[in-house]
């Protein structure tokens, strides 16, 4: 069996997309100054960071981000790969913040599902947004996102995979398919 691999976005079309989001958390905020972004562990991390960064240069607005790791909040820790949980760091109060999740890929929503219960351990937010750089569809919970990168219509058993330079070395969003 070989696999076949898919450029979705190269590294310019990813900066312009990170542009484009950043610019419609703006539009769609209100008060920047309540505005926190809370990456979910771990590209959704590097993402909120990133999207930190270009509302600054746009708004000259210095935006708090966040990192959540949501492995004990998951309903299907059974099922999923193991891994060492990373440290949940989110050094402010989300009480009255408008929060926007932050996350690379959208499949079956569950991640978002628990990141959402983890939050409440942080303060009662007067919103919560949900940011991710792809939706593929597919869910088992009624989520949808409020900013979406790009909408990609996969079969359950593709993956989607996204590299970011801080974590990965290069900038790219890819398919996988096993032909």
């Amino acid at each position: 069996m070989s696999t076949q691999i898919i450029e979705i976005l190269c590294a310019e079309e990813l900066r312009r997309m990170v542009n484009r989001l950043a610019s419609q958390v703006i539009e769609q905020s209100g008060d920047l100054s309540q505005l926190v972004l809370v990456g979910i562990y771990t590209r959704g991390v590097s993402l909120a960071k990133l999207l930190a960064r270009q509302i600054e240069v746009l708004e000259q607005v210095v935006v708090p981000v966040g990192a959540l790791d949501i492995t004990f909040y998951r309903d299907d820790l059974d099922q999923i790969e193991l891994r060492t949980p990373a440290k949940t760091e989110i050094s402010f109060d989300l009480s009255g913040k408008t929060v926007v999740l932050v996350d690379d890929v959208i499949h079956k929503g569950r991640t978002i599902r628990a990141a959402l219960n983890a939050v409440t351990e942080y303060g009662r937010p007067h919103a919560i947004r949900l940011l991710v750089l792809v939706d593929r569809g597919h869910r088992d919970v009624p989520i949808h996102p409020d900013f979406i990168g790009r909408p990609l219509s996969t079969a359950s058993e593709e993956q989607v995979r996204v590299y970011l330079q801080e974590v990965d070395g290069r900038d790219a969003v890819e398919l996988i398919r096993e032909a």
